[in-house]
């Protein structure tokens, strides 16, 4: 799904937005109420959604969290997903007040997953990766295969990693490999 610059800058806004009420009702030991988001443009479950945050610093990554479908509008996926990649990202402790102003955030808006029957038919800068066996899932983003160099059978072996499985496992019968695309647009892009 291609996002218009107008509904980017608004969905940049409505989770940077979501954070801060977020992790400022936290230090003051509140819950934060749900975020307003206006009308909706997108319907429930058309689009999943990753928030990522990085810090401007260096660049590191400081939370991700998304989901593959949506529930509710695509603000409002958003929003949640901006608020847990701040605040229960398990690698991460929850962003602070004094941190905010340092992060830059980055929205990845992704298309239905497909599955693939070979291997070669994944896109090394084209598409995301989900790989399943198990119970067990990893998920990549497009983005981080090219970040990082990676060719494709990298890419495949990073993905089946963080899923926990051996690295060569999308080689494997019973391996599952998910395909998708995103629309991925920042606040410094």
């Amino acid at each position: 799904m291609a996002v218009d610059p107008e509904l980017r800058r608004r969905l940049l806004g409505i989770a940077r937005a979501a954070i801060a009420r977020a992790i400022g009702a936290a230090h003051q030991g509140e819950r934060a109420a749900a975020p307003a988001s206006g009308e909706p443009r997108v319907r429930p479950g058309d689009s999943g959604v990753f928030v990522s945050l990085h810090r401007r610093s260096d660049g590191d990554l400081r939370g991700c969290i998304g989901c593959f479908e949506g529930k509710g509008s695509l603000e409002e996926t958003v929003a949640r997903m901006a608020v847990e990649a701040a605040t229960h990202d398990p690698r991460f402790a929850p962003v602070s007040p004094d941190e905010l102003d340092g992060l830059s955030l980055e929205i990845s808006v992704l298309s239905p997953m497909e599955d693939v029957a070979e291997p070669n038919q994944v896109e090394v800068g084209v598409h995301g990766l989900v790989a399943s066996r198990g119970g067990r899932r990893g998920v990549l983003l497009p983005q981080v295969a090219t970040e990082n160099g990676w060719d494709r059978e990298e890419f495949l072996g990073q993905t089946c990693r963080k899923a926990g499985l051996d690295r060569d496992a999308w080689a494997k019968p019973g391996t599952r490999i998910q395909v998708f695309t995103a629309d991925v647009f920042g606040e410094d892009s």
